[in-house]
């Protein structure tokens, strides 16, 4: 078991996506996405750019319980409600079951999203970054905060000399067993699981 950490630099309801019942993450992150093998963890922690300033708090925390390529992703009856409708609610707009196969199985078509153009076409660049790890990380043990998540504990912030909040770019994993063990009590003793607050984008747009 591993866990690993990121700075969740653009907090949509996207990537991640902790809506109906499951987070998931099918896009952005690729090394992640690559690497992360069911029962690790993932966790997102705040940016600290000066238009989030958010460095230090926890954004989400899961456990991966599935993985699956797209193909399966867009078949299975879980996850298509997570097929995004761009003009329906926030929720349903920042959908990520985006990706599905043209009718001669050649190559990948997106729907519009928030991986698309503006216009709703499909965005060439990020087809090929997000399709070249064709892995979708499922979780069914999760919990989100959003825009609104605790502050990670000093003792997770130096743990014999380790870090787990995660600040800059890239990804930290981490295998030590002990330190993994102390990050999931902390998680369990919040006693709070599933979606808990909004994406801190989402602030942006109240009224």
């Amino acid at each position: 078991m591993k866990l690993h950490s990121y700075v969740v630099r653009y907090d949509s309801g996207f990537a991640p996506n902790p809506f109906y019942g499951y987070c998931t993450l099918a896009t952005c992150k690729p090394p992640i996405r690559k690497s992360a093998a069911v029962e690790d963890w993932i966790v997102g922690c705040g940016s600290n750019d000066r238009s989030v300033r958010r460095g230090g708090h926890i954004v989400y925390a899961m456990r991966v319980t599935d993985a699956l390529d797209f193909r399966a992703y867009a078949a299975d009856p879980r996850f298509h409600q997570k097929i995004p409708y761009r003009r329906g609610s926030r929720k349903q707009s920042c959908g990520d079951n985006i990706y599905f196969r043209n009718a001669t199985d050649t190559g990948w078509l997106q729907r519009d999203s928030f991986h698309s153009k503006e216009d709703g076409s499909w965005n060439p660049d990020h087809v090929k970054r997000d399709t070249g790890v064709d892995r979708v990380l499922v979780s069914d043990d999760f919990v989100y905060f959003g825009g609104y998540g605790p502050e990670f504990p000093e003792s997770l912030r130096n743990f014999h000399g380790l870090d787990v909040c995660k600040s800059g770019r890239g990804v930290s994993s981490f295998g030590d067993p002990e330190l993994i063990a102390q990050f999931v009590h902390w998680i369990r003793s919040l006693k709070v699981s599933g979606y808990q607050s909004a994406p801190f984008e989402w602030r942006m747009l109240r009224g």
